[in-house]
């Protein structure tokens, strides 16, 4: 599906109206980069001024409209399987659609999960309101892992998303209900420790010197007897990084698979309410709408199994 990005030509800072070609324009006020201008220039009708083809090196006036083409028709997801299954959307615009992921589904097609996932609900939810758009997921959640999904519609909202993950700009809040009692001081704690694979297990991951640089910050906001609900915010984005980080002080995630030894050996957490998977939720996430500018904010609710693994006050 095509999508516009439209530019109002405004006085340039040297109060010169003749002193800016619409190739400037399109590089200062709307932040295109070469590559994404040289990409709308062979597109038809890729970049008009004033309604009209326009060459990147025609001269612009105040109030000149700018058109410029950043997805074509062409780039659609057309190769994905549609999965007709209910898609709990948070938020959609031209550019973003803001799903709740939950358990149990792979965010999009890998291995074994080629028409299951939630990359394919998306896909048959564009088709039956007869659009069609490229899934490009923003971060992916694991299977087991609930919470906010972001898709960007078009390559130039994807890539300006990626951008702000860089900077910092993209922010995500997760919820984790972990075993044992952490002190609710209402302090931030960091946790830092590298990350790398268990030499003796291909599927997890461990602590190390010789792994990646990896940061957490927790946060206790609830505690409860053998159970605290923690929010997490992440640096860096290493395979697993919550639950080998909260495992690594002792609490790891209630119902973890993977790396709940700690909390069989030494907490009563496993006699009571459990759950099939790691009580870890994609809660909030917060960015810049990547064309238009608007500061957005998007919050799930924590899933019931969640609440009843922890004990804890439902609608957090």
């Amino acid at each position: 599906m095509e999508r516009y990005l439209t530019i109002q030509v405004i006085q340039n800072e040297n109060s010169d109206p003749t002193g800016l070609t619409v190739e400037q324009i399109l590089r200062k006020q709307a932040g295109l980069t070469k590559r994404q201008i040289s990409r709308a220039k062979f597109c038809p009708d890729g970049i008009l001024k004033n309604g009209i083809q326009c060459r990147v090196t025609e001269m612009v006036f105040p109030g000149d409209k700018i058109c410029v083409c950043v997805e074509e028709k062409s780039e659609t997801s057309a190769h994905l399987e549609g999965m007709a299954a209910e898609l709990n959307i948070l938020y959609e615009d031209e550019d973003l659609l803001v799903v709740n992921k939950p358990a149990g589904l792979v965010t999009h097609p890998q291995g074994v999960h080629y028409d299951d996932t939630l990359a394919n609900r998306a896909v048959a939810y564009f088709r039956g309101k007869g659009e069609e758009h490229a899934i490009r997921p923003i971060g992916r959640l694991d299977k087991d892992t609930s919470g906010i999904v972001v898709f960007a519609k078009n390559k130039l909202a994807a890539s300006r998303l990626q951008k702000q993950r860089e900077q910092k700009l993209f922010q995500k809040t997760y919820l984790a209900v972990v075993c044992g009692e952490l002190p609710a001081d209402g302090l931030t704690h960091r946790i830092e420790e590298a990350i790398g694979p268990d030499p003796h297990d291909r599927l997890k991951m461990q602590i190390t010197p010789d792994g990646k640089h990896a940061v957490s910050y927790y946060r206790v906001l609830e505690r409860r007897k053998d159970r605290s609900l923690v929010s997490l915010t992440l640096d860096t984005g290493r395979t697993h990084q919550i639950r080998v980080h909260m495992a690594g002080i002792g609490h790891p995630l209630c119902g973890d698979p993977l790396y709940g030894e700690i909390c069989e050996k030494k907490s009563r957490c496993s006699d009571e309410k459990t759950t099939s998977r790691a009580c870890l939720h994609a809660w909030k996430v917060k960015l810049v709408q990547p064309l238009t500018g608007e500061v957005l904010e998007f919050v799930a609710g924590m899933p019931e199994d969640m609440c009843s693994v922890g004990k804890l006050v439902k609608g957090i």
